[in-house]
């Protein structure tokens, strides 16, 4: 993150409202792009300010570490999802908008006209954390359900 220029960092913890509060400071937070779920997605909402969107895009706390899903734990998570009531957005003036890429799957002229629009923000390449051959592939895809990943996971295929 600091190689991209950014001064502060916030790593997903169980303190992750005081991180939040403390690295925002008195700024705003106008835009919150979430892909985790849970408590972070609450205590992310929670300090939303008017006017702020949150784009949520995934769920990673539902995934499972490991081949076999942990069904009580996605369970248990899922009971203890946050429940946010739509009736009370108006009240606050804050949005929730849900997004999915699988959409744009049989709309290939929009993913095109889309993906020519960013890429004229020339935002650079993406960071690639870890590399594998092809015939490394279940290690890659136990470092990936590891949790324990940065930037782009790659398996190479020859």
């Amino acid at each position: 993150m600091r190689d991209e220029g950014y001064d502060r960092v916030i790593v997903r913890s169980s303190q992750f409202a005081h991180d939040l509060k403390a690295q925002l400071g008195e700024r705003k937070l106008d835009l919150i792009l979430e892909c985790i779920g849970g408590t972070i997605l609450k205590e992310g909402f929670n300090q939303l300010a008017p006017e702020g969107r949150m784009v949520v895009y995934g769920s990673a706390q539902y995934a499972s570490a490991g081949n076999r899903p942990n069904y009580l734990k996605i369970l248990w998570n899922y009971l203890r999802r946050p429940k946010i009531d739509p009736l009370l957005l108006p009240n606050t003036n804050r949005s929730i908008l849900g997004f999915n890429l699988i959409w744009l799957y049989h709309e290939v002229e929009k993913m095109h006209d889309l993906l020519g629009k960013i890429e004229q923000f020339k935002l650079g390449l993406p960071h690639i954390g870890h590399r594998f051959a092809f015939d490394e592939l279940p290690q890659a895809v136990k470092k990936f359900q590891s949790g324990t990943t940065t930037g782009k996971l790659v398996v190479a295929v020859q």
